[in-house]
């Protein structure tokens, strides 16, 4: 996970620590919005914090700084230096119905090891978290380096990622594969082309997949090469395309983008592994096209198909779903609700074919989006939410609000975890009926 674009602290204490001995708060070190003057020396102590050593240079300050909004750039200072980080920023987020959320994304969070467990996180967090609800942010986001950091904060794990590595002659594939079956076709492409096709496709997805997120300019330059830090210099890669049959259109449905290793064993015997960077897609026949493709290369014996949602394709695309083996299985998108009732009004539900409510109990420590509130959903899915005095059915912290909202994670799973409480019987079962969805979340970056 690299310094620029991670969210999380290097040295956070460890999961007993974080809920058993509170950090004392360290007045005399200042916390406040970086200067650009400053800048450098906030870009020395992330990399200290996320233990890069590598030395910045003036071309990786200015690159940075052009893309960073210092009034939502952190940082702790102590006899001039910067001994702790934090950036937020401004992101979209899909959510349930396809609609886009003002998102406070929350990244760069390091706390140096001289000054760990002095409650730095905590006044950054808070400070920025209060200003990002008076902005007028639904909700904050994070990929959490660590899991128990996040949770005091009123962050819920909204979204999961899996990983496979697929054995490709294991698969059960027919190894004369020539190109898919459906007269679509799978195009080798230049970076450059990416450029301009793959803003575009990806803005198609993310109005269907919950969880997704929006993607900058600066986003495809440094994916593509055209930008890049001097601590992750470009590596250049593999991209290709899935487009539609002729008769369909011809339009990209589909993009991948990775990179292979050159390994071969006694013999001759070729066991390169293709290692899959993004893959995505807007239609089935598109994602099978290209998991189709990765896996009838010539000379690789693996595939690793990077970070999926937990029910991506893979690996029951194949006829043999074993030859691919999980590697990683992992939290991922994090989500903070700043406000109860532009959240919950904002994503539709599954009302089964008629009006359905429930008042949900909210408790927030740090007093942003705590309350009680009745969620009236029509027949047609759309959602009302208002306070109330009512008697609460679902008691739940705004951590678990957060988990629960984008419809991947289970309100009953957590009455049994002891996470969420009912007044009253079936409250939980209910509320799954009305937040689950039919596929799981998924994010496909991390920032």
């Amino acid at each position: 996970m690299s310094a620029h674009a991670a969210a999380g602290s290097a040295n956070s204490p460890s999961p007993a620590a974080s809920t058993s001995t509170a950090a004392v708060p360290d007045t005399s070190v200042e916390v406040r919005p970086v200067t650009e003057a400053e800048f450098p020396d906030w870009m020395r102590a992330k990399g200290t914090g996320f233990l890069m050593a590598d030395r910045i240079t003036e071309e990786d300050v200015a690159l940075r700084l052009g893309r960073t909004d210092l009034s939502r750039t952190l940082g702790a200072f102590e006899a001039g230096r910067c001994v702790a980080t934090y950036r937020s920023f401004e992101q979209q987020l899909t959510v349930p119905g396809g609609q886009f959320v003002a998102a406070g994304a929350v990244t760069s969070v390091t706390v140096s090891p001289t000054h760990r467990r002095r409650g730095l996180l905590g006044r950054m967090i808070r400070d920025d978290l209060a200003k990002a609800r008076d902005r007028g942010e639904v909700v904050a986001t994070l990929i959490a380096a660590e899991y128990p950091i996040y949770g005091r904060y009123g962050f819920g794990h909204a979204t999961s990622t899996v990983e496979w590595e697929i054995d490709t002659h294991r698969t059960g594939l027919d190894p004369r594969w020539a190109g898919p079956e459906c007269g679509g076709r799978v195009d080798l492409v230049e970076p450059e082309d990416v450029r301009k096709s793959g803003p575009e496709l990806h803005e198609r997805l993310r109005a269907r997949k919950p969880g997704a997120i929006d993607r900058r300019t600066a986003w495809w330059e440094d994916r593509t090469g055209l930008t890049s830090f001097s601590s992750e210099p470009y590596k250049a890669a593999f991209y290709a395309v899935y487009r539609a049959p002729e008769s369909a259109g011809g339009e990209v449905e589909g993009l991948v983008k990775y990179g292979a290793d050159d390994k071969w064993g006694d013999g001759k015997q070729p066991l390169n592994t293709v290692q899959v960077h993004d893959l995505i897609a807007t239609t089935p026949a598109a994602e099978r096209a290209l998991w189709r493709y990765l896996c009838s290369i010539d000379w690789v014996a693996k595939v690793r198909t990077g970070y999926r949602a937990p029910d991506d394709l893979v690996p029951e695309l194949l006829p043999d779903p074993r030859a691919a083996r999980v590697v990683t299985s992992a939290d991922w998108l994090w989500v903070r609700v700043l406000d109860v009732v532009r959240a919950l009004e904002a994503r539709t539900y599954s009302a089964g074919g008629g009006a359905r409510s429930v008042v949900l109990e909210v408790a927030d420590p740090l007093g942003l989006a705590g309350g009680r509130f009745r969620l009236d959903v029509s027949a047609d899915g759309a959602g009302r939410c208002v306070a109330t005095e009512e008697a609460a059915e679902l008691a739940l912290d705004v951590r678990e609000l957060g988990a629960l909202y984008l419809g991947g994670r289970s309100a009953e799973r957590m009455l049994a975890l002891g996470q969420v409480r009912e007044a009253g019987p079936g409250a939980a079962a209910r509320v799954d009926a009305l937040f689950r969805t039919p596929r799981e979340p998924w994010c496909p970056d991390i920032f």
